[in-house]
């Protein structure tokens, strides 16, 4: 984040944040959840977060082995609001598997020669081959939102993104690349309160854009848009999966539960793997604005 922007968040805070929104920061003691609507009153504890995680690890180990030696194609697509804890969930993802078969892939803005490609060219280019995963943080679906949001896009161009997408997608699945498409979602006050921490850590300055400050008030475009785009985007063969990530350590696991349930691999511990939680994970009917 650039010098002259440095203080932005902490006066959008100040002057323009919701009163709900402020008081629910300035009240909250540590541990708290900010967000009233979701179904825990406090953050999952240090310990048995701990415990649960190596477990899921060594299943993911277990995963890509099987997914090497079987040549499958994987491909997860993270997406959701600024701060949602997008890149954290992947970080969790790879934490111990081999970087050379599980690839991050996270493109800066388009150039003028991609701007002049098929909108999904260049995302194409870096879906996976046999054996590997492929981590997508923000995807194609920038056009459903962010795009959307900010006018980078005309309304014919996503038009013509909702008429392609699924094609697509379902193409992708009918050509064997195992795909999930997951959307977390946090709330008002857990979203501005990671802004404010972002803000004063200089390890985590480089985690604000120019576009995370300007969409402080933006937050109901951008929830039309994201409903707009789970609807139009939801399918039997490529659904979406929502977790919500007000409380980080439980969204990771619920992702990475996700997957490991949904893929037959050898060797696999259900016991270990244990049960999603229907409260924080499900499909578009559990997002909320």
């Amino acid at each position: 984040m650039a010098r002259s922007e440095k203080g932005s968040i902490e006066k959008y805070f100040r002057n323009d944040a919701p009163k709900e929104v402020r008081t629910a920061i300035e009240k909250a003691n540590k541990g708290d959840i900010l967000n009233p609507s979701y179904p825990y009153d406090e953050r999952m504890k240090r310990k048995e977060y701990d415990k649960q995680m190596e477990l899921l690890q060594i299943e993911l180990v277990k995963m890509q082995s099987w997914i090497k030696e079987t040549g499958h194609r994987v491909a997860l697509i993270f997406e959701g609001r600024d701060a949602a804890g997008k890149g954290g969930t992947i970080k969790r993802f790879r934490e111990n598997l081999n970087p050379r078969g599980a690839r991050n892939v996270a493109l800066s803005k388009p150039s003028d020669t991609e701007r002049s490609q098929w909108y999904f060219q260049r995302y194409i280019t870096h879906l996976p081959a046999a054996g590997e995963i492929v981590f997508f943080d923000r995807s194609w679906y920038n056009r459903g939102v962010v795009e959307n949001v900010f006018g980078f896009c005309t309304s014919e161009e996503r038009e013509r993104f909702f008429r392609q997408v699924l094609p697509l997608e379902t193409g992708l699945v009918n050509d064997g690349i195992v795909l999930f498409k997951f959307w977390l979602n946090v709330g008002r006050a857990e979203q501005l309160n990671r802004f404010l921490s972002r803000e004063t850590d200089p390890l985590k300055q480089w985690k604000l854009s120019p576009i995370d400050v300007a969409g402080l008030n933006k937050w109901d475009e951008y929830s039309q848009s994201i409903s707009e785009t789970l609807t139009r985007s939801q399918s039997e063969h490529c659904p979406w999966t929502i977790v919500r990530s007000d409380d980080k350590k439980r969204a990771r696991l619920a992702a990475i539960r996700t997957v490991l349930h949904a893929l037959d691999y050898d060797e696999k511990d259900e016991k270990a793997i244990g049960e999603n939680d229907p409260k924080i994970c499900g499909g578009p009917e559990i997002w909320d604005a």
